[in-house]
């Protein structure tokens, strides 16, 4: 009695049907539509700003959905580096962020490329620079080997973890790929938004790798989404909608796992996924709208690299409440120096003190105020 779908004798051959998706398919088109007319209106330099919070936001989420926290900060600055862009207050990162970075940025900078077994290999490498997950040594840059057991696709924490499905056998992963890539590559008449529909399962399915198959999974979902707007520039990320869908999403899986090859509810879910995250971009785009509107604004006005960067960092969203010790502590300076720096702005009418009393005095944007009481 077979358990899960790629037990079935006709796997992995995916039926749909195509009257029960048409709609959502059309509604995804037109927002994708809608939004790249949108950005290509920008200038360059606005849209690689959307650019970088966008593959910023996308590699933070993809890595939280697995319950991995990385820095933002180093997220940002290794997204700008490796798109060669010079921003204020790069900071130096960890191996393991370039590492989940570089994947992301050739997934869908160099979306039109070939994917092959030596590509996904060099990702999963990227992964795991350390040759390590966590504690544990992995099988790095190769298929899973399963020595110590069936590989089983889990969600939650250590000792509360929740069994999914069970992929297939490590000694059919190979043949099992060389499938995969050969309809990946292949130039089907499916549309790209469904062909990622489908290569998410497929490729999830397989779980051919050892850890890392969530993250590259959804950079394959990037790669592919890539492909259908037609352009190498991301600016909607997936990645942050399945996180905050986590709960649905592994019960689809599961759902999916344990049911037949008619995968119609699977390719429904991803695309009302989609549709949420082409939604949600709206407040990217204003974020980049509002920050070059604020620095526009304030263009004639003298400040010094300290106060650009504090502002900048109060621009891209603030982590907490600024005081005066995080402002020297970021800015590497005196205490006295950043109460200066701070009441300098103050009176170019730039920061406030936040309304709300409490232990320490806390400093805001004078104008995003303003923005969250209309």
């Amino acid at each position: 009695m077979r358990a899960f779908i790629h037990q079935n004798g006709n796997w992995p051959n995916f039926t749909w049907d195509n009257d029960e998706i048409v709609n959502l398919l059309a509604e995804a088109r037109n927002l994708q539509g809608r939004f790249t007319g949108k950005m290509e209106s920008l200038g360059f330099d606005l849209r690689n700003e959307a650019m970088l919070d966008t593959l910023t936001l996308d590699v933070l989420k993809s890595s939280e959905i697995e319950g991995e926290y990385l820095n933002p900060e180093q997220v940002r600055s290794s997204v700008a580096r490796r798109l060669g862009m010079e921003i204020v207050g790069l900071v130096e990162s960890d191996r393991n962020v370039d590492g989940v970075v570089e994947m992301m940025v050739d997934a869908t900078q160099n979306c039109f490329n070939r994917l092959s077994a030596e590509r996904l290999f060099d990702w999963h490498a990227a992964l795991f620079p350390s040759g390590r997950s966590g504690m544990y040594k992995i099988t790095v840059a190769d298929w899973r080997k399963d020595t110590t057991g069936p590989m089983q696709v889990v969600s939650g924490a250590m000792g509360k973890e929740k069994v999914h499905f069970e992929a297939p056998d490590s000694i059919l992963v190979e043949k099992e790929m060389k499938q995969f890539l050969d309809w990946f590559n292949s130039n089907s008449k499916i549309d790209l938004v469904i062909k990622a529909a489908i290569a998410h399962l497929w490729f999830v399915t397989i779980h051919p790798f050892e850890d890392g198959n969530g993250r590259i999974t959804r950079a394959l979902t990037d790669m592919l989404l890539a492909q259908s707007d037609k352009s190498n520039q991301r600016f909607y990320s997936m990645s942050a909608q399945i996180r905050v869908q986590r709960k649905e999403y592994y019960e689809m899986l599961e759902k999916t796992q344990k049911g037949n090859l008619d995968i119609t509810e699977w390719i429904q879910w991803f695309l009302n996924c989609l549709i949420n995250a082409l939604h949600a971009t709206d407040s990217v785009l204003m974020s980049v709208l509002f920050k070059a509107d604020f620095w526009l604004k304030h263009s004639k006005l003298s400040m010094n690299d300290r106060q650009e960067k504090l502002l900048n960092k109060l621009l891209d969203g603030f982590d907490g409440k600024l005081t005066s010790s995080k402002w020297a502590r970021i800015a590497k300076c005196s205490k006295d120096t950043a109460i200066r720096d701070i009441n300098d702005l103050i009176e170019k009418n730039i920061l406030q003190k936040e309304l709300a009393g409490g232990r320490s005095t806390n400093y805001e944007l004078v104008e995003l105020r303003k923005l969250q009481e209309e």
